[in-house]
């Protein structure tokens, strides 16, 4: 159900110079058409969305591949070095299609941009890029992108100096059944291993009442999950003139008439309270699986990252969210090979998992990021240790998986259905957001009970009740 959300933008006057500029570069073309591609985590995703939503206000339609395109988009991101390498190789692909096309414009932004050395490298390396933007100042990206048209080659920079939120811009958004909601951005914890902060910025918050606004929106327009968005939600709020957390932000939007669900992500442990899981249980729109990042288990490498808990903290919040909340459940972050990580340290992190039983894990092997307090750590664990380590980890978390939901069968629960499959059955999202295979008289985007039947070692099935 992809939808745009006509806004008023005349009082940011940069804003509207660019897409009336836009516009008319926009004329010029027969049948403008233009290519996005997402790299990284959900705050990317919604930060396309808005891309996507001025390139159609200003005329141009979204296709499938980039050979079809007049303007080619890379958002992109910074917190692996996998990341980057998959961005450079496909920026190096692009190149044929510039050939065949030299009046394509190309353009990248995002998080990896941001970082200087990486910007230096695009324009020494990839001179057929027309630009790098910033998407910390997405107002301006229209009026970049026109100037691009009229001069064909310039090659603008970005400028990282400018860390506004810039309210009504026009969203395109992909998912039918999603709808992605930031209430803040950038991050104050300067975590050792991550190049967020230099990147994003400090963090700003929304208004709850631009925030509440968004979101009835995409309440009006159908969107039955609502996720909302920021580096650490759990400290949304601060700085605002008006009064008001996280929690209180929940429950406000708890409040919204309407049947959805509400998610988050992501939450920062040193800030999750009480008075959080107490809303969670308290307000029913709320979903009950919680994204909590602990990345070790270790209280020496806590430490070290500046994560600013202790494992024992950790699993207090764990144990205090299961007992107000039914039904919680729990997923999280592993970092796996942080420099100086010994095997007492890995199995730390083994024991929490263990003790947990995480719903999932998303796992990965340190990635030095230049500019970060830990890419001058010491370490001395090779590649293929920490690769052992990792596999352990993902086979101990598959193990609790399969448990968790071989007893899900037998019973039921209420879930969204998402997507209709080739063989006439249907996908859902449970409320921990697993998928499963749904067959029987259901609606697309709606909720049903349904009791799951079967457990596969790579699916759920389930039928409608």
């Amino acid at each position: 159900m992809a939808a745009i959300e006509q806004t008023q933008y005349l009082e940011n006057e940069a804003f509207a110079q660019g897409m009336f500029a836009l516009k008319a570069a926009a004329q010029k073309l027969s049948e403008p058409r233009f290519f996005i591609r997402t790299f990284g985590c959900q705050q990317n995703v919604s930060d396309s969305e808005r891309i996507a939503g001025i390139l159609i206000e200003c005329g141009y339609k979204r296709c499938e591949e980039p050979a079809q395109a007049d303007l080619i988009l890379f958002n992109t991101c910074a917190v692996r070095e996998h990341a980057e390498d998959r961005v450079f190789g496909n920026v190096g692909e692009l190149k044929k299609y510039k050939r065949e096309n030299p009046s394509l414009i190309i353009a990248v932004g995002g998080c990896m941009v941001q970082q200087q050395h990486i910007a230096e490298k695009l324009q020494k390396s990839y001179p057929y890029v027309d630009l790098i933007f910033n998407t910390n100042r997405l107002d301006l990206l229209p009026g970049e992108i026109a100037q691009c048209a009229e001069t064909r080659g310039a090659l603008i920079a970005p400028k990282s100096d400018r860390y506004s939120i810039v309210e009504d811009l026009p969203i395109r958004r992909d998912e039918g059944f999603r709808a992605h909601i930031p209430i803040m951005f950038g991050c104050d914890n300067f975590c050792t291993y991550c190049i967020v902060p230099y990147v994003r910025g400090r963090e700003r918050s929304r208004s709850s009442a631009d925030v509440v606004e968004e979101f009835k929106n995409a309440v009006a327009q159908g969107y039955k999950d609502i996720m909302l968005l920021g580096q650490n939600v759990n400290s949304y709020g601060k700085g605002l003139a008006e009064q008001i957390n996280f929690a209180a932000l929940l429950e406000r939007l708890n409040d919204v008439e309407g049947d959805f669900t509400i998610r988050f992500m992501t939450s920062h442990p040193k800030d999750a309270t009480k008075e959080l899981f107490d809303t969670i249980a308290r307000c029913k729109k709320i979903s009950r699986q919680i994204h909590l990042p602990v990345q070790s288990g270790s209280n020496r490498i806590l430490r070290e990252m500046n994560r600013g808990y202790t494992r024992e903290e950790y699993l207090a919040l764990i144990d205090y969210a299961r007992s107000v909340i039914d039904g919680v459940s729990f997923t999280s972050d592993i970092i796996v090979g942080f420099p100086g990580e010994t095997e007492q340290d890995y199995n730390d992190t083994v024991d929490l998992v263990r003790h947990v039983g995480f719903r999932s894990l998303f796992t990965f092997i340190y990635s030095k990021r230049e500019g970060t307090r830990a890419a001058v750590m010491p370490d001395f664990t090779d590649h293929k240790t920490k690769a052992q380590r990792l596999n352990a980890l993902v086979a101990i978390q598959d193990e609790i998986t399969e448990r968790q939901e071989s007893e899900y069968v037998g019973k039921t629960f209420r879930m969204l259905v998402v997507s209709k499959l080739a063989d006439g059955k249907f996908e859902a999202r449970m409320d921990d957001n697993s998928a499963i295979t749904v067959e029987g008289d259901c609606q697309l985007n709606a909720f049903h009970n349904v009791t799951v039947t079967e457990r596969t070692k790579k699916r759920l099935y389930g039928k409608v009740v």
